[in-house]
């Protein structure tokens, strides 16, 4: 057998790759010539010679070693300065908005070549991560421009539904009044004026997310805006086994905000809670605090059905909703105007077991509202 035919070939077409030389090395070579230079005039100082030999040899030794100085000086300027000086120019135009600076040294085979290969390749993911982001704005603003057009037709159709829908009301109303006691049209009546009651409500909350109102913000106690939702949510849950129980601060709650629109928030997100108790007593639990004397937290929580998880991350979205009468839109208008008072809401809940919402509102507007 073939000793050489044993021995591991390279795969036919590929390139040799290039012999890595780190950029300390190259500039060490010539401070390497130098010792060397200088340890060879030692020896020759040294040596046993003519004194005109050894001064002529002594000469060329000197000039030997400012020419490789002069040659390190080169080195120092081509190997390292004129990359740094290139890389801070190049920077200095990504600074400015330019993404497609590149250096010219990043084919290079040492640390600075690396530098240069990363370099490129991070301006190079910029690019690319420009370009998706003005996609999807540009997604966006067209979908924002959609989402507007149908706003403008829906809060024009509540407007042309709402005048009809009073009249309507109106008449209901005289008709159940004329009406003997005994006659059963009056039951038939009432049934019908609630659902116009629901229908108009829905239609104010249409034109209220079509529409959004600028908080009217001022400095109120937020206990009594809590109190004041409690109580409408307790007349809606005297016909059922539920007990809402409240827990306010013990001392004025301060807070600078739109009483109606948290109002409208707390309201909701109890009648909403009221209704996520299905069958047999339950309980209604609405706490006021004061967190680290800058923001005030409001937490709702019941002992209903709950949210299942997959249905978690969508109820803030418009019209999704978990109740057959509901229209979805409760939540994310509580949701808008929560974040127009510069807070936020969270929420917990797990099946069977209930759920928690806490509303969080900074104590001082820092976003002045006209």
């Amino acid at each position: 057998m073939d000793v050489r035919n044993s021995q591991t070939a390279a795969p036919a077409g590929t390139k040799k790759r290039p012999v890595r030389v780190n950029w300390q090395l190259k500039t060490l070579l010539p401070v390497i010539a130098v010792l060397l230079n200088g340890i060879l005039l030692f020896i020759l100082a040294s040596v046993s010679i003519e004194q005109g030999e050894r001064r002529l040899l002594l000469m060329v030794a000197a000039a030997g070693g400012l020419a490789i100085l002069a040659v390190l000086l080169v080195t120092l300027a081509v190997v390292v300065r004129r990359p740094m000086l290139e890389l801070e120019e190049k920077i200095q135009r990504v600074r400015d908005g330019d993404l497609s600076a590149e250096v010219s040294f990043a084919d290079r085979r040492d640390d600075i070549g690396d530098l240069g290969r990363n370099f490129n390749s991070m301006v190079r993911r910029l690019r690319e991560s420009l370009a998706e982001i003005e996609r999807l704005h540009n997604t966006q603003m067209s979908r924002a421009e959609h989402l507007a057009t149908i706003g403008e037709l829906a809060a024009g159709l509540a407007h042309e539904i709402r005048n009809p829908l009073a009249g309507l009301a109106g008449v209901m109303d005289i008709v159940r009044r004329d009406l003997p006691a005994s006659s059963p049209v009056r039951e038939v009546l009432s049934d019908a004026r609630e659902e116009v009651t629901r229908i108009n409500r829905t239609l104010n909350d249409l034109l209220e997310t079509a529409r959004p109102r600028t908080p009217s913000v001022q400095l109120a106690d937020l206990n009594a805006t809590v109190e004041h939702a409690v109580i409408f949510a307790r007349q809606n849950a005297l016909s059922k086994p539920i007990h809402i129980d409240l827990e306010k601060t013990a001392h004025r709650l301060l807070v600078e905000h739109d009483t109606s629109q948290i109002h409208q928030v707390l309201l909701n997100l109890t009648l909403n809670a009221i209704q996520a108790i299905e069958n047999g007593e339950g309980l209604v639990r609405v706490t006021v605090a004061e967190r680290n004397g800058a923001s005030a937290v409001v937490t709702i929580t019941d002992t209903g059905r709950g949210i299942s998880p997959e249905d978690l991350p969508s109820i803030f979205r418009p019209f999704f909703t978990t109740k057959g009468h509901g229209t979805g839109l409760g939540l994310p208008l509580a949701k808008r105007i929560v974040e127009d008072h510069g807070g936020h809401i969270n929420v917990e809940s797990a099946v069977d077991r209930g759920s928690t919402f806490t509303v969080i509102l900074p104590l001082r507007q820092t976003v002045q509202h006209p």
